[in-house]
């Protein structure tokens, strides 16, 4: 019986001193990792900025193309850049500014419900950061606006790049989504982000319009500058991308901004 004991006993400690063990590699790698993991994860955003500017270059590596990029501020309770004082009273560093830990801030953002948020986020962040591509005479040549908006299963993560006018569309795309695939996972299709190029956000009113059409876009139909194909059997997908676009576009987004930078520039 003793000698029974005795090895239940010894098999617990064995069993209790691996497990120790092994706890402590998986967190000493997880600590050794970080900063590698933090790196690559920068390297991604720069990237998916990049793409959706249309500014990936063959043999120039993203942090290269990424320095001509200007990462600024934007307050969109005033739609205007965010003061130094501003920012440092927020507590924000712009090269490292997390606005989804930001949406979750009571200090940094705001609760929206019901019909104040179609795009579904629950909560929309005070600051956000815009990126600014300029013009060797310092000139914004185009700017780069993060979005987002709840699809079918998840939200939907992505970048929208304007013009200098802040309202044609350069390129549009989504770096995190939990869609279906080969449905709502379409927006990932490199053909289907190709259509966004050239169209156009704002009607002559100043409205957020763009929007996807379902069955696709009649090249004859006046509004059709708005319109982009909608997601074939994603339906509620197509609605998601509509819906985050006008709302990110739109004057509880960054319409206020881009309206002060489309004045400004024609002043």
């Amino acid at each position: 019986m003793s000698s029974s004991n005795d090895s239940i006993k010894k098999t617990i400690i064995v069993a209790f001193a691996l497990c120790l063990v092994c706890s402590i590699f998986v967190a000493a790698a997880a600590v050794g990792l970080k900063p590698i993991q933090n790196t690559n994860k920068d390297l991604d955003r720069k990237r998916n900025i990049l793409s959706a500017a249309g500014m990936l270059e063959p043999g120039k590596s993203v942090d290269e193309i990424f320095d001509t990029v200007e990462t600024r501020i934007v307050n969109l309770q005033t739609g205007a850049f965010a003061s130094d004082a501003e920012i440092e009273e927020a507590g924000i560093n712009p090269a490292t500014y997390d606005q989804t830990a930001a949406s979750k801030d009571p200090q940094l953002s705001v609760a929206l419900s019901g019909e104040n948020d179609p795009a579904s986020i629950k909560r929309r962040v005070n600051y956000s950061s815009v990126y600014l591509v300029k013009s060797p005479e310092g000139e914004i040549d185009r700017i780069i606006l993060p979005v987002h908006g709840y699809g079918l299963w998840s939200t939907m993560y992505g970048f929208m790049a304007l013009k200098n006018d802040y309202n044609t569309v350069i390129g549009f795309g989504f770096y995190a989504q939990g869609e279906t695939p080969g449905l709502g996972g379409e927006v990932d299709n490199p053909n289907w982000k190709a259509l966004w190029n050239g169209k156009e956000v704002y009607n002559d009113n100043g409205q957020a319009v763009l929007r996807l059409a379902k069955g696709g876009v009649d090249s004859s139909d006046p509004e059709a500058i708005h319109k982009v194909d909608g997601l074939s059997g994603a339906t509620l997908t197509s609605r998601g991308v509509t819906n985050l676009v006008q709302y990110w576009l739109g004057k509880e987004g960054f319409s206020p901004f881009l309206a002060q930078l489309r004045s400004e520039g024609a002043q």
